[in-house]
């Protein structure tokens, strides 16, 4: 485990601001992208893969999100030979810390994980979120079809027209060219873990989020 996430209780508490305030979110839940995929007439299985700071955080959001049928945590952006967290926490694998999405298109859209991913980091910092620095903590997207790269471009430059952050977005958006699964035991972490100082500063805010910005969309999770 890293070192900033073993912080005691006091020192992640002054950083909840810097990691959950105004300044690292949208002020209100950001727009609906004007551009996105019809929802399908028929129910299956298409896959989105996000990074968005701590995997532990984004994994605990969207694994609460209507219409996702499974979420794993794990790397992308590197190869599969570092994949590993001893690896990735040097900063030098090209791997950023990621959740792989798995959801059903009759029952939620590309755009809408889009939005819910926006809404719950910061997307204008670069290689940071809270108190976790380095490239493994950038904020990403790795489309896997030219749809979903069209759909995650189109909505970065809707939200920085709309100047729906402070500072202008630095998401980037790439192709998926392998995702490999974290260790067991990031995996629904922040579910068995509630009384972790990192989740409850760091994480539970990101579920608030999601439940107040997005009632709709928001189901209870108790695990696979």
């Amino acid at each position: 485990m890293s070192a900033s996430r073993t912080l005691p209780l006091t020192i992640l508490a002054s950083l909840l601001l810097f990691a959950t305030g105004l300044g690292c979110k949208a002020a209100t839940p950001p727009p609906a992208p004007r551009l996105d995929a019809p929802l399908a007439a028929k129910h299956g299985r298409e896959t989105a893969v996000f990074a968005g700071g701590c995997f532990w955080g984004q994994q605990a959001v969207f694994e609460r999100v209507k219409g996702v049928l499974d979420t794993t945590a794990g790397y992308a952006g590197g190869s599969s030979a570092t994949a590993t967290y001893a690896q990735v926490t040097t900063e030098t694998t090209g791997h950023a810390e990621s959740v792989k999405v798995v959801f059903d298109p009759a029952k939620i859209t590309y755009g809408q994980l889009l939005q819910i991913f926006f809404a719950v980091h910061d997307p204008t910092t670069l290689n940071r979120q809270g108190p976790d620095k380095g490239t493994s903590y950038r904020s990403a997207i790795f489309f896997s079809t030219p749809e979903q790269q069209k759909i995650a471009s189109a909505y970065i430059a809707q939200l920085d027209e709309a100047k729906a952050f402070p500072s202008p977005i630095v998401t980037q958006v790439n192709a998926l060219k392998g995702f490999y699964d974290a260790e067991s035991y990031h995996q629904d972490y922040a579910l068995h873990n509630p009384d972790d100082p990192y989740i409850m500063v760091c994480d539970r805010p990101k579920i608030a989020t999601l439940k107040a910005e997005f009632p709709n969309l928001y189901h209870d999770y108790n695990g696979k």
